[in-house]
Formats: C-alpha cells, structure tokens, sequence
C-alpha cells in the first residue's frame, strides 16, 4: 500500500500550491472518460482530485505524474475544476519532499542540466546557438523586427536544428530583420513548471526577462508551444508584457502582407495535428489548416480528434523526460488515425509532438510510411 502523505492540514496546502479547484468537484468521472490515458491503459484523474479533496493524497504513487497535462478534462469539466492546476499543486508536494516518479533520475537530470545550462536536454549553453553558425541568422540587437527565442529542442536536437533552419530560411525568404540570443537564452521552463518545481522556472524565467529587458526585445516569435504559453500566459506574472508571435501565425500574417510568395506545389496528402499547448490551451487552430490550404496542391485532410478535440501526443507535463512502455504511447494511436485518413505527411508545429511522433513512426508498418514534418518545413519547400 502506497505512503499517505503525512500533513494534518494537506487540504491547506494544496490549496496553497494552486489547486484550490479540488473543493468544487462532484465525482462525475467526466475528466476520466475524456482522458487520453484511458485508450492505452486505467487511469483515474477523478481518484486524485477525490484524494485531495479530503487529504489524502498519495504523493509517492506513480499516477500524479502521469498527465501529461493536455487540457482536454478542465476544458469539459462542468465544475470549473483545473485538473491540471490540482495534479501540479500534488507535484509541488513531490518535488519539495524530493519524491519523483519511477524514472526519478531522469528528472533529476533534467533539473541538473536546467540548473548548470540552462536548457533540459544536457546541451553545453556556449553552444545553444550553433544551429546557426554557418547560416545567415544575426545576434538579435536592439531595434530589430523581432527575436526568434528558438527554444531548448530547436537548439540542440538534430531533428529539431532543422525545424529551427527552416524557420530562419522562411524568416529570410521574407525579409524580416530578426536575430537570435544564442547562449544568453535559458530554457522557457513551462515543463519543468509542470513537473512541480516552481522555484527553478522562477529562475529561468527571470533569466530569460532579463536578456528580453537589457537587449530592448519588444516582439518574440517561438516554434514552440510550450514557450508561447509561458511567455504569453506565465510570465506576466512578473509584472511583464511581450508581443509573443507563434510561427504558424506569423507565417500566415507574412503570407496575407505579400511578404510570403508561394511559389511551388506540395501534391502531398497531409493531415494537421493540433498540439496541446498550441490548440486547447490557446485557441490557435486557424491559422496553420489556412498556410496548408493555401499551398497548390497539398491534400488537407482532418484526423479522427482535431481542432479542440486533438489527440494529445503525450509529451507535455514533463512526460517528454520520463520513458513510456510502447503499448501506453499517445502518439502511437495518434499515427493509426493519420494512416487512417490516408496521409502522407503529418504536419503540426511543436517540437515534442515532432519528437515522440518521429519516433512512433519508426513501428509503423511497410507501407505505412509517414513523414512527420514542421509546417516551417513544407512552406520553405514551395517558397524556394
């Protein structure tokens, strides 16, 4: 039997870390259907909110690290109850008695490499910006149209730098006057938020403000959703205010001002994944399905779950760092339904959907090929 956490006052204190919500649920199990744990294996949000409304929760058990954080049960909850804001305020719990899941030294890694470098995957910071030595990306100087804040994925990752090229290829085809921080970026730290230790994204986040404040950063365009979210939704909380941009959207907007010509055809089948932190919790489903249309020749095609009811691909909420069995992979299932509409390319914009999809796509069967693209990708291959 799993250890009871041992607080008197345990309803306080979750209250304290932000999940106050707890209180306003009646056990309708409507976050329990909706949840995409349960088409891969049982899982039960509705057994952890229960558990902390009365106190009991069991910071020790496996199941408070799961949700990936994907925003589909507080976006039907009929209470108001942020299932999200609750399962963090028990990380929070977690992480100050230093209790992790399974894969503790995976986190810790995490946080080590977050604390020392500043970014979450072990990249040396002087090298940060390396993906843009031999292109031509300039260091971002007061005055400029806007930063491209490239993010942890897009820095260090091989299949990311890619994305990140592409970006800046696209950014260049269209003359836009941008630069780049290089080693003076850190880590968003949304995800290491969400795993509960909140003094860490703090830190980073007061980083980050302050390479924006001293280099005069009025605009900032991010390929991921994640770092849209926190800089647009999170920050804030430090009594700052920053145009934040997502790609998709700006490359729309480039296209709409003829600062963007399409000028080739993509005679693909494609479908759109919506990630998470892009669509759910942002509301930004438009502007990425109107680039694709708009390009000659490219077959748009819905998935099963899209627009607010998109299939998440189980990297959010620190999952991205923590292993997951092949028979439990979101993304896995995400695939079958974009084989099931025929697709050749499955496109979405956000560096962990990319990440855990590229990766599914590798069990995928003969003659199922899917290449998994970056919508970056597929505008830079009909603009040049």
């Amino acid at each position: 039997m799993e250890t009871v956490t041992p607080y008197k006052e345990i309803v306080d204190v979750i209250k304290e870390k932000g999940g106050d919500s707890f209180k306003y649920c009646y056990q309708c199990g409507l976050c329990d259907s909706v949840c995409p744990w349960n088409r891969v294996r049982k899982f039960s949000m509705r057994k952890i909110v229960r558990q902390g409304t009365f106190g009991l929760a069991e910071i020790e058990q496996e199941d408070i690290w799961r949700c990936s954080t994907c925003g589909t049960c507080p976006s039907r909850c009929p209470r108001g109850v942020n299932q999200i804001e609750a399962g963090v305020a028990l990380r929070k719990i977690a992480a100050e008695y230093d209790v992790y899941p399974g894969q503790a030294g995976t986190v810790r890694n995490v946080v080590a490499s977050l604390t020392s470098e500043g970014n979450s995957i072990g990249g040396e910071r002087a090298k940060r910006g390396d993906w843009a030595k031999d292109l031509p990306v300039k260091p971002y100087t007061e005055g400029m149209e806007l930063l491209y804040f490239t993010g942890c994925y897009l820095s260090y990752d091989p299949r990311m730098r890619k994305v990140a090229a592409a970006t800046a290829a696209v950014l260049n085809k269209a003359g836009v006057d941008f630069g780049i921080l290089g080693s003076k970026e850190s880590c968003c730290g949304e995800s290491i938020r969400k795993t509960g230790n909140e003094d860490l994204f703090k830190r980073l986040a007061k980083e980050n403000i302050k390479q924006f404040i001293d280099n005069g950063v009025k605009k900032v365009l991010v390929s991921s959703p994640h770092c849209y979210h926190t800089f647009k939704n999170e920050y804030p909380e430090f009594m700052v205010n920053f145009e934040v941009v997502f790609i998709s959207q700006y490359i729309a907007q480039l296209i709409n001002e003829g600062r963007l010509k399409i000028t080739g055809e993509f005679a693909k089948r494609v479908t759109y994944h919506d990630p998470c932190y892009l669509g759910r919790h942002n509301g930004i489903y438009d502007e990425p399905r109107e680039v694709l249309k708009g390009i000659p020749g490219l077959d748009l095609r819905e998935m099963a779950d899209n627009r607010e009811s998109s299939f998440c691909c189980g990297g959010g909420g620190g999952r991205i760092w923590m292993e997951t069995p092949k028979e439990e992979r979101f993304s896995d299932l995400r695939l079958r339904q974009a084989v099931d509409v025929d697709a050749q390319v499955l496109a979405t914009s956000c560096p962990y959907c990319i990440t855990n999809f590229t990766d599914s796509s590798l069990d995928l069967e003969p003659g199922q090929a899917l290449e998994i693209k970056d919508i970056a990708e597929i505008v830079l291959e009909v603009i040049e």
